[in-house]
């Protein structure tokens, strides 16, 4: 009995403990952050039953194609994962995703460098689904010449960045805030401000805007639904099994709640004629 007691005393003192963090850094930011600079959306795939909002995945990755692929890749990711169980294409008419006419199509809008099989040449082909997301860049050197260094991976940009997707979204939507007079003469040349990046200097030029993209489910695509979209597609390609294992641990509580009801009850009756 002490045991059980031990091990509740420290999961109630491991979740206050969680429960600060997290209000600190739902706090924190730079201290010269403008009010409201910092967002926290509540997320589909939080907490312990959350799951990916598919239709947002799905736009998500309309924006990352027209929008970002054009500096930043998916190193992690083959075309297949976006139609696997859990990911925003997932048909169930289609459990092996290289079979899902969908993700062959997507595959086949990139171009992959290959070899040719007969006289050993470079060439390039149309993507399969097996293929990988290919690079947007020949080599490092040539990503920097854009704006003084490689574009980060996105493949787990969420999972990466300290404030996850609220961190993403936020930094998407900060570039319409007034920059203060404490910033004159920092910003050069190809530089932006955005008070949600670590020193308040970007490279990266504010990359949504209102209307540029016409969603093929009709939804409008407003800054604020597009930062939505892309951070939700994101999230997934950052953690693409989140919900198998969210199932697989429930089902495991589960089954250690039984087992410790059993095991007690077998205690005791097995020590119910001795004195404690």
């Amino acid at each position: 009995m002490k045991t059980i007691k031990t091990l509740l005393v420290a999961a109630s003192i491991g979740i206050a403990t969680f429960g600060t963090a997290s209000s600190v850094y739902a706090a924190g930011g730079p201290s010269d952050m403008p009010e409201g600079a910092m967002k926290h959306e509540k997320w589909s795939f939080n907490g312990p039953f959350g799951k990916y909002d598919r239709a947002a995945a799905q736009r998500g990755y309309q924006i990352y194609k027209e929008v970002c692929s054009s500096c930043h890749a998916l190193d992690q990711l083959a075309f297949r994962h976006l139609g696997e169980k859990g990911a925003p294409f997932y048909s169930e008419d289609f459990p092996n995703p290289n079979d899902n006419p969908l993700i062959k199509g997507f595959a086949a809008e990139w171009e992959i460098a290959d070899i040719d099989g007969d006289d050993g040449s470079a060439i390039t082909r149309p993507g399969i689904p097996a293929d990988k997301f290919p690079p947007i860049y020949a080599n490092d050197i040539e990503a920097a010449s854009v704006n003084g260094k490689p574009p980060p991976d996105l493949s787990v940009i969420v999972k990466a960045r300290g404030g996850g997707a609220d961190y993403l979204y936020s930094l998407l939507l900060a570039y319409d805030y007034e920059m203060p007079d404490s910033m004159d003469g920092k910003i050069g040349a190809g530089s932006y401000y955005n008070p949600v990046m670590e020193g308040a200097v970007i490279a990266m030029p504010p990359q949504l805007v209102e209307g540029a993209i016409e969603y093929e489910d009709g939804t409008e695509a407003t800054k604020q639904q597009m930062a939505y979209d892309v951070t939700q597609f994101l999230a997934w390609s950052a953690d693409p099994k989140l919900e198998q294992r969210k199932r697989v641990g429930f089902g495991t509580m589960i089954y250690l709640g039984i087992l410790t009801i059993l095991l007690y009850l077998s205690y005791r009756q097995v020590w119910k004629d001795v004195e404690h």
